[in-house]
Order: C-alpha cells, then structure tokens, then sequence
C-alpha cells in the first residue's frame, strides 16, 4: 500500500480541507510573480525543465480551485472576477497589443510581452470557469478532473493548429510545411512538428483529456473517507 492509497492519509486531508487551498496557493502566487514580473517574457520554451515551471503555476491554481471551500460568499467573488477581467486583464492586454504595435518595425522581440499576457488571460479565464464550477457545488475530485483536462487541453496545441489553419498572412505566401513557433511541441518531438505531427500531439493530449475527465476519482475518495463504495462518483 503506497502513502496515497492509505485510508488514514485521505481522510486527514479530507478534515482539513477547509485550509488545505493554501497549500497550492502560496506556489501559484510565487511561480505566478516570478514568471510574470521578475523574469523577462520568453515565448520560447528552451527545454521540458523550462515547459514544466512555465506550466506549474497553472496547475498549482487548479489545485487551489479545487480544493477552495464553498460558502454564502461565492456570486460576490465570481462578480470580483469578473470585474478583475474587465478592469486590469483586458485593458492590459489590449495596452500590450498597442505597444507592440509600436515597437514590431524596430524590436524582433516586441511580442513577447504580448504572448505572455495572452497566456495567462487564457488561464485566467479556465480558472474563471473552474471556480465557477467549484462554487457552484462541484466535488474536489470533480473540479480537479476538469482542471486537468483543460490543462490537456491548453497544451495540446489546438490553436497552433488553428493559427496554421485561419491564417492567411504568411511571408512567404504559402503556408508553412511546419509549426516553427509551437516550441512546447519542439521540446517533446524533437523539432519542429509538421501538421501531421501536431495534429497527433493533439490529438494525444485530448484523448489523454476524456482519459482524465472519465476517471472515478469521486468514488476513489468516497471510499478512502467514509470507508464504504458510493453509489455514484
């Protein structure tokens, strides 16, 4: 029997699970300030070291999502949120859309502060959806199962496919025979990955995705904290 599978251990967690958001909070807040205000935007990830810390905060928040506990407060945070989108993400966005504007003929390097915003407004607006789903009544297990696989989902490169696909602004005219810009495939493949390979990497990363959300990590829990098989996850 290994420690996770140990009744004991999932029912001490489970007690104290009213805190226990703030284990998985602290590291997303830190990860969160490094990658977006100490260090400089990168849009290349060089390596799978580099590809895991760019993605930990991202999971780490999941984790605080699902275990955030429910209470009378919740349409007031999901109004906040709301406003947080409307009052700082989308001005800033748009802000650095402008910049770039301004910067592309003379800086190669003027849309990496795009990027990197586009990131986490994308995260911003997952976990927007997950914590509605958390206040709203969903399990634990479920809010994580979700979080995971839109994690999946996220890295699955859908819409470096879609930006080959809908693009008809290309240099050379034609488009591209491969996915250059798409690095967090480049540092799993190899290189850069034709359309045919990135439409497997997709298409991995998706039924990885129906894998996780399929999964009765419900019933799992149930079990280990009340000792007994639930009827349903």
């Amino acid at each position: 029997m290994t420690v996770l599978d140990s009744p004991g251990l999932v029912a001490a967690l489970y007690r104290r699970r009213q805190w226990l958001w703030l284990v998985a909070a602290v590291p997303a807040v830190v990860t969160t300030l490094l990658i977006m205000v100490v260090l400089p935007p990168d849009q290349t990830l060089d390596n799978v070291g580099d590809w895991a810390f760019k993605l930990c905060p991202f999971v780490f928040a999941v984790l605080t999502v699902a275990l955030f506990p429910r209470g009378r407060f919740g349409p007031a945070l999901i109004v906040f949120a709301v406003f947080v989108y409307m009052s700082y993400l989308d001005t800033e966005l748009v802000m650095r859309v402008q910049q770039f504007a301004r910067e592309a003929p003379t800086n190669d390097d003027a849309f990496q502060p795009v990027y990197q915003f586009e990131l986490f407004v994308t995260t911003f607006i997952v976990l927007f959806a997950l914590l509605a789903y958390r206040l709203g009544g969903g399990r634990t297990a479920n809010v994580l199962k979700v979080g995971v696989a839109s994690i999946l989902v996220v890295i699955s490169g859908v819409n470096d496919l879609t930006f080959w696909a809908l693009n008809d602004v290309w240099s050379a005219g034609t488009k591209p025979t491969e996915l250059k810009w798409a690095s967090h495939m480049i540092v799993f493949l190899g290189g850069p990955p034709s359309v045919p390979a990135a439409v497997a990497f997709m298409a991995v990363h998706l039924v990885l995705a129906a894998i996780v959300v399929a999964l009765p990590v419900g019933r799992w829990v149930t079990v280990r904290v009340r000792g007994s098989q639930p009827a349903a996850s």
